[in-house]
């Protein structure tokens, strides 16, 4: 049996009963990469095999001893690149950081080993989650496993492709501002943005820091519900953790919609959304609605304003984040210069890429003397109306629903030639960041190309368990076949 065709959940429930053991289940994860990661392009780094395969005896022995009894216990998962791993390379697909090691593990990775999931590598991404399509990456671009011809989106694209490919049974991604929901969407799989501050930054190397989130990448809802479980949490090393009351998300995999409200923002339904994939969003909609939701158009207005205010915010916040790289302390240093200034203004000349020097100088700009006030400033109150705007609509509305991008998956390089063109693809997405909130895209259909499409369901803060009951009664009532990508290549 193909172990790696399997969800996480039910890949875990299989090694609980002795079907099948650990190192199996890790040995097809690599034999999957093996096969598949030449073409695909998903990994910066794959793990040496002999020391995961030690790590996966350890565990089986303590799933044997019953001290490991959770559901993620000896499943393997791949984790993003911008999360740091203990002893083990960390790069944000960046040649600045192409020799960090870092000292310590990002808390999300820790809860996810103490859970006895094993780690095999991590994915390519944009540049420091810089982009949205996984090109601007020094390592070079991860490809779509549906259609090699095309992007698997961006930044969390690596983690995104590896799931669909079959290359891990679950990956850890990060959302500044769409970056688990788009590729998700682009690579026919299911990801989960949670409520800014259940899930603890520490030790995931900031691009945005009021708007970066961690979250799960899975082949279906039940184990996004699953694995948020496992890494949801407060965490006194993280100053904008939230102590939550309630961390029991997957109790909402109910399939019940029973008179729940459902808005539908006709911002997000005019001009700019392709026919095909707003055809396959309202018909999600008509599924849930048949299943007992209420669904009602509404304005949701300021949407015009969102993009703008976002790259202000988010490259103001990149421009400080990324001041540290300059050679001095870590990561990649010029050989040659003149002094400690020019050996800061070469190593990150030559260290960054275009698209994160284009953004680190946006947002200097933004940031310098005599622009503060008609920008940055301008873009915080913005962004406090936009939350205002949601707060108003989830007065009204359980949830909120809208397709996760605008066109299914460009082709590679249509969007790095036409950097405004990438910007506008997270149009409806980065709301969800700048306003703090949930959102989670599931598969709801495939265009002309065989490409596929997803649609978002958008909560109102800490309210996970209301699209996760969404999502998981769609999901059940639409059949979607899960890991078509993989499948069909092979």
């Amino acid at each position: 049996m193909n172990w790696m065709s399997l969800t996480a959940v039910e890949l875990g429930k299989k090694i609980q009963s002795g079907e099948v053991t650990v190192e199996e289940a890790v040995q097809a994860a690599f034999d999957r990469i093996e096969s598949t990661e030449e073409q695909i392009h998903s990994y910066v780094t794959v793990y040496e095999k002999e020391r995961v395969m030690q790590y996966a005896r350890e565990i089986q022995k303590k799933i044997d001893a019953g001290e490991l009894t959770g559901p993620l216990a000896g499943v393997p998962v791949a984790i993003k690149d911008n999360m740091c791993t203990k002893d083990c390379l960390t790069t944000c697909s960046s040649k600045i950081l192409g020799n960090f090691y870092p000292t310590y593990t990002a808390h999300a990775v820790e809860c996810l080993e103490q859970s006895g999931a094993v780690i095999i590598g991590k994915t390519n991404m944009d540049e420091f989650a810089m982009g949205s399509t996984t090109e601007t990456s020094f390592f070079g671009p991860t490809k779509n496993p549906w259609n090699q011809e095309h992007v698997p989106g961006g930044s969390s694209g690596g983690s995104c492709a590896a799931v669909a490919a079959e290359e891990c049974s679950y990956a850890l991604g990060s959302d500044t501002g769409g970056s688990i929901r788009q590729p998700s969407s682009f690579c026919g799989v299911t990801g989960l943005k949670p409520t800014y501050g259940t899930v603890s930054r520490y030790g995931l190397i900031a691009y945005g820091s009021s708007l970066d989130q961690i979250g799960p990448v899975a082949k279906d809802v039940t184990d996004c519900a699953t694995i948020l479980e496992v890494i949801a949490g407060h965490d006194a090393k993280d100053s904008t953790s939230v102590k939550r009351d309630d961390y029991d998300f997957t109790s909402a995999l109910v399939d019940d919609v029973s008179g729940m409200k459902i808005g539908i923002p006709k911002d997000y339904f005019g001009e700019g959304l392709n026919p095909e994939v707003k055809e396959a969003v309202l018909n999600a909609v008509k599924v849930l609605e048949e299943k007992g939701a209420t669904v009602e158009e509404f304005d949701l207005s300021l949407v015009e304003y969102a993009i703008p205010a976002y790259y202000v915010i988010a490259d103001a916040e990149a421009s400080s984040n990324l001041a540290r790289f300059d050679g001095v302390k870590y990561g990649y240093r010029v050989e040659e210069y003149r002094g400690l200034h020019n050996m800061y203004k070469k190593t990150r000349s030559e260290g960054f890429g275009e698209e994160v020097k284009r953004r680190i100088m946006l947002g200097s700009f933004v940031l310098s003397s005599g622009y503060y006030d008609a920008y940055y400033l301008k873009a915080l109150r913005t962004k406090a109306m936009i939350k205002k705007a949601f707060d108003n609509a989830f007065s009204k509305y359980d949830i909120i629903v809208a397709p996760a991008a605008p066109t299914t998956a460009p082709k590679l390089g249509e969007s790095l030639s036409d950097p405004i063109k990438m910007y506008l693809g997270d149009i409806y997405t980065i709301s969800v960041n700048l306003a703090g909130l949930p959102g989670i895209s599931v598969p709801c259909g495939i265009d002309s190309q065989g490409l596929p499409i997803g649609i978002q369901l958008i909560g109102d803060c800490f309210q996970e368990k209301k699209i996760i009951r969404a999502a998981y009664t769609y999901e059940q009532s639409k059949k979607y076949v899960r890991s078509t990508a993989a499948r069909e290549r092979d």
